[in-house]
């Protein structure tokens, strides 16, 4: 009788089309993903005369930082980036919070109508954030009458509407759910509160979600562009992807310039990626595999 691992290997020897296929197509896509990523870098670095160059030059001859001294002296490049790392970083930590606690709420938590409540939720997940414009800004005006630092062009127009996200109750409820009701259980048994629950047995377990969580909230907040574009009118609240689109004149854009303030616009999302990956991936796969 054949073991495992002389079938596994038969398997690998009888389907060598298939596996010469997947790797072309990992390469073939994989390209397509690096191609516009290093396209935009070595734009970054190239003169204006250059950037749609025939034949198309892929490594920048000469290279030149002109379009990153442009990005610093054109504009206030520094007070977007600022107000950027403000915004996002206030998003994310108020979506954690409220989120995970709505999350836990709607998973380990008994109240009348809360299948209810949590279902209409999700039915707001289908409406077009396009759809909200008009309300959400006319009461960010409704704001600023009453107080002109929780108003338009300020920094809670730009946090506020995002402080609680259903997706991301959605996404901690889903990992919530994993949590054995035995493990909660047993310590309320021991007279443990709700809150020394959460603090000490819930949150530890929910980090993994929660990084997953906090990844795709600082990435949403920090590429997004129309919102602050409404609501922002002066340099002092501009958050980078308004303060990159601005490097585009009116009869014209200088793509060098432009693509030196992606690059540096991209910087901080590789950088918290990096650092949470691991996290990250065990966000996404927790509760994938039950015992």
């Amino acid at each position: 009788m054949r073991s495992m691992p002389d079938i596994v290997e038969r398997q690998r020897v009888r389907h060598p089309a298939k596996r010469t296929l997947l790797y072309v197509a990992v390469i073939g896509t994989s390209l397509l993903m690096v191609g516009p990523l290093y396209w935009m870098f070595s734009t970054s670095f190239k003169p204006s005369a250059d950037v749609f160059a025939s034949p198309p030059k892929w490594i920048p001859s000469p290279w030149t930082l002109g379009n990153y001294r442009d990005v610093f002296t054109l504009l206030p490049f520094d007070r977007f980036f600022v107000n950027s790392v403000i915004v996002s970083f206030a998003i994310v930590g108020l979506n954690c919070f409220f989120d995970t606690m709505a999350a836990y709420a709607f998973a380990k938590l008994r109240f009348p109508g809360r299948d209810l409540i949590f279902f209409l939720l999700l039915i707001t997940l289908m409406i077009p954030f396009q759809v909200n414009l008009i309300p959400l800004y006319r009461l960010m005006v409704f704001f600023r009458d009453v107080n002109p630092h929780l108003g338009i062009d300020s920094y809670s127009a730009l946090i506020l509407p995002s402080m609680i996200q259903v997706f991301g109750i959605f996404l901690m409820r889903q990992f919530f759910q994993s949590i054995p009701d035995e493990v909660l259980e047993s310590a309320r048994t021991d007279g443990a509160s709700e809150f020394r629950i959460i603090w000490s047995i819930v949150l530890p377990l929910a980090l993994p979600g929660m990084a997953t969580l906090a990844i795709f909230t600082f990435l949403s907040a920090w590429n997004d562009f129309l919102w602050p574009l409404l609501v922002t009118s002066s340099d002092a609240h501009r958050t980078l992807p308004v303060g990159v689109a601005l490097l585009a004149r009116k009869n014209t854009i200088n793509w060098g310039d432009t693509m030196a303030g992606t690059v540096l616009a991209s910087f901080p999302m590789i950088i918290v990626f990096l650092v949470l990956q691991r996290r990250f991936i065990e966000g996404l796969t927790a509760g994938a595999v039950k015992g």
